[in-house]
C-alpha cells in the first residue's frame, strides 16, 4: 500500500520528528546542569567583587575618620559604597584592620554562600553558593 505523494504535499514523517525531539532532549540534558554551574560561579564572583568594593570603601572611611567602620555595611555607608541587594555584609573592625563577611540572602540554589575578606592579607576565603 504505497501512497504516492501528491504534488505540493509536504511535511515530516513521524520518524524525522522523533529524531529531532531526541536530539533536543540530549542537548538539554547537557546544557541545563552546565547552566546551573555557570550561574553559581557568576554569583560567587559577584559576592567577591562586592567584598573588594566594601574593602575600598573601608579604606576610604579610615582615611577620613582614622578608624575602620564596624557592624553592618549598607549602601552609602561608608560613603560611596553600594552593595548588591541580595547580600548582607558585616565588618569586624579592629584598630589596625578589619574582616569583612558577606552572606548571601538570596540567589543561592542551596544553602548560603559566605565569604570573608581579611584586610591583613587581602585574601578572600569561604564557601561558595552551591
Amino acid at each position: 500500500m504505497d501512497r504516492l505523494r501528491l504534488k505540493g504535499e509536504g511535511g515530516f514523517t513521524l520518524i524525522e520528528l522523533l529524531v529531532v525531539i531526541a536530539i533536543i532532549g540530549i542537548l538539554a540534558a547537557i546544557a541545563i546542569p552546565q547552566f546551573a554551574t555557570y550561574r553559581r560561579r557568576g554569583y560567587d564572583a559577584k559576592v567577591k567583587s562586592d567584598l573588594k568594593n566594601a574593602a575600598t570603601a573601608q579604606e576610604a572611611y579610615f582615611a577620613q575618620n582614622s578608624i575602620y567602620k564596624g557592624g553592618s555595611l549598607a549602601s552609602g555607608n561608608p560613603t560611596g559604597y553600594n552593595k548588591s541587594p541580595d547580600l548582607s555584609i558585616t565588618a569586624a573592625a579592629t584598630g589596625s584592620g578589619y574582616v569583612l563577611t558577606a552572606t548571601a540572602t538570596a540567589g543561592c540554589s542551596s544553602g548560603t554562600g559566605t565569604f570573608n575578606l581579611d584586610s591583613a592579607t587581602g585574601a578572600i576565603s569561604g564557601t561558595d553558593c552551591g
